[in-house]
């Protein structure tokens, strides 16, 4: 069996518009549900817009852990649509948390934040992300997350 191999789809920048609390649920100490505004995506794959209106319906873990549960639609700029989801999770000390919630920039190398990514579309040029898994390493800047998506070879 071999190893595994990665090969970059796309870096997406995610800029949200606004988020509500629900509070602490029986799933975690706080649901918050963040949404998006138009934003861009670029890479030797595919690039274009992530559609306003996506969201993320964010759990702060019971052990303080962030868990990402996004929906969000990508249109490419030769006029494709691609429904993308992933889960994840983001971790670190408090420290480093206070400081990303205050609007600093972190070093990555801080924390943890991984995600697993699936795609479906329609489009005949684009139908083979019907067929992969993808993975993102992702960084929390002010204005919302960036990631580095990767194909899973």
């Amino acid at each position: 069996m071999s190893d595994p191999s990665f090969e970059l789809l796309f870096q997406i920048k995610i800029e949200l518009s606004s988020a509500v609390e629900l509070g602490q649920t029986p799933y975690g100490q706080l649901r918050r549900v963040d949404s998006f505004v138009e934003s861009r995506f670029e890479g030797p794959r595919l690039s274009g817009t992530l559609v306003a209106g996506g969201n993320d319906l964010r759990l702060t873990r019971f052990d303080g852990a962030f868990h990402p549960d996004v929906r969000a639609l990508l249109h490419t700029d030769d006029d494709h649509h691609i429904q993308m989801t992933y889960e994840g999770i983001r971790s670190g000390s408090e420290e480093v948390w206070s400081r990303v919630e205050r609007g600093e920039d972190v070093d990555p190398s801080k924390y943890y934040f991984r995600i697993a990514a699936r795609f479906e579309t329609g489009s005949e040029k684009y139908g083979w992300l019907n067929r992969v898994l993808a993975f993102g390493s992702g960084v929390r800047l002010q204005g919302g997350p960036v990631y580095d998506i990767y194909q899973v070879l």
